[in-house]
């Protein structure tokens, strides 16, 4: 399916598209036997709060959908196993293909997990649809043309718009800036994409240090003093679970967010923790896909805003708008391509064919499958406030930018597309 870019912007404005299909639509076909769905949810650590919310829209999918009569009249059933390490997820993942005999394998959140599952669903032939975890580097190097695993939207694409937005708001008003990434593939990307169009915005900006705390660091007592004697003027992280508001409390607690700007393209993921009490007004920070308080919200998310409060007394988080995209377009793309040929169950590689270019309507919009298995969607940022009636940090005013702003293209390498922007 080709899609113009005046076409896909008014289909991210909120418009229906041809091919969406409402998870409430019972079809017209029947098989016996459910679909097996494997999920693979961190449940512990500092990525357990992200995959909670990933296993949220997961479930409210579901229960949807089987409340409607299923994919083709068969319910779905749900195989939950635990993302953790590499090497003991991938285990996991061969334990769902060979011995549960998945139909599917949705979820994983860590880069580092990704890439190592990539080429395993390649060599099992089992379709894998990713709610996050590629990046930029690794991607090129250990998925770069697969065939049954479908990826998230570049994870370089907040880092992106925060860069963007930087540039925005603080030209001018800075003159050196300093680091605080997660040291894996995922900071050090989101770090360079960062320093690249700061360059390109020629922001004629310094770095004075760049720091690599291990994912999980509890304690960032040495981080916090090295960032006082370093003096930045702003201040970029792109820290993303519970590490967030542990940082912030022990930078606030020694002055560091009175008068130093920052930037956190990812840590709406954990909103609910960024607490007015330590979490400054005017840093910049990004929701990734979905924002709870998104302006002119659709029916959709109203509902599930809704009900995820009145179920869990939280309001809910991007990851769950990954995870319900995923289960939406696996049942678009076998409802179309069992249409295609009469009705019947389509094979993998049928429903492979049908998910590229497929779009329907997710919590947070119309998003789509590129052909090249990428995600499409919108992106949603801003700089904080305290002017809202919860106990932590909002945005205002939400800036939204689509794929194709913040996205590299198909077949381009990331700074070969940065400098080739005509700022």
């Amino acid at each position: 399916m080709v899609t113009t870019r005046r076409h896909f912007l008014t289909l991210m404005g909120g418009a229906a598209a041809a091919a969406a299909t409402p998870l409430d639509t019972a079809p017209a076909f029947a098989q016996s036997g459910p679909v097996k769905i494997g999920v693979l949810a961190i449940k512990a650590g500092v990525g357990a709060l992200p995959g909670e919310y990933g296993l949220r829209g997961t479930y409210w999918a579901t229960d949807r959908i089987n409340a409607a009569g299923g994919i083709l009249g068969r319910k779905i059933e749900l195989l939950i196993e635990e993302e953790s390490s590499p090497k003991d997820t991938v285990e996991r993942f061969r334990k769902l293909a060979l011995q549960n005999k998945a139909d599917v394998i949705v979820g994983v959140i860590s880069t580092g997990v990704g890439l190592a599952i990539g080429p395993v669903a390649e060599e099992l032939k089992t379709l894998w649809l990713s709610w996050d975890g590629t990046t930029q580097k690794g991607v090129e190097e250990t998925m770069p043309k697969p065939k049954y695993a479908f990826r998230s939207c570049d994870n370089e694409s907040e880092a992106v718009m925060s860069s963007i937005l930087t540039a925005k708001h603080f030209k001018g008003k800075i003159k050196t800036v300093a680091g605080i990434n997660p040291d894996y593939s995922y900071g050090r990307d989101n770090w360079a994409a960062l320093l690249a169009i700061m360059k390109k915005y020629e922001m004629g900006v310094t770095p004075v240090t760049d720091l690599w705390p291990k994912l999980g660091t509890t304690d960032f007592t040495s981080h916090v003093a090295a960032l006082q004697q370093a003096k930045p003027d702003l201040i970029f992280s792109s820290l993303w679970a519970a590490d967030v508001s542990i940082f912030l409390k022990q930078a606030h607690a020694v002055g560091l967010t009175a008068g130093t700007k920052f930037v956190f393209p990812v840590a709406g993921l954990v909103h609910e923790t960024l607490k007015k009490a330590f979490t400054p007004e005017g840093m910049i920070l990004g929701y990734n896909t979905m924002y709870f308080e998104m302006p002119n919200a659709s029916p959709l998310l109203k509902q599930f805003t809704k009900d995820h409060f009145e179920k869990y007394k939280e309001w809910p988080s991007y990851e769950s708008d990954h995870a319900y995209f995923v289960i939406a377009a696996y049942k678009a793309a076998i409802e179309r391509a069992a249409k295609a040929i009469g009705g019947k169950w389509p094979s993998t590689d049928q429903i492979i064919q049908a998910l590229e270019g497929i779009e329907v309507q997710s919590l947070s919009g119309t998003r789509r499958y590129r052909q090249d298995h990428i995600m499409e969607a919108n992106f949603y940022q801003g700089l904080t406030t305290h002017k809202n009636k919860y106990d932590f940090v909002t945005i205002d005013p939400v800036e939204v930018m689509t794929t194709t702003q913040v996205q590299k293209p198909s077949g381009m390498g990331l700074y070969d597309w940065i400098n080739g922007w005509k700022v």
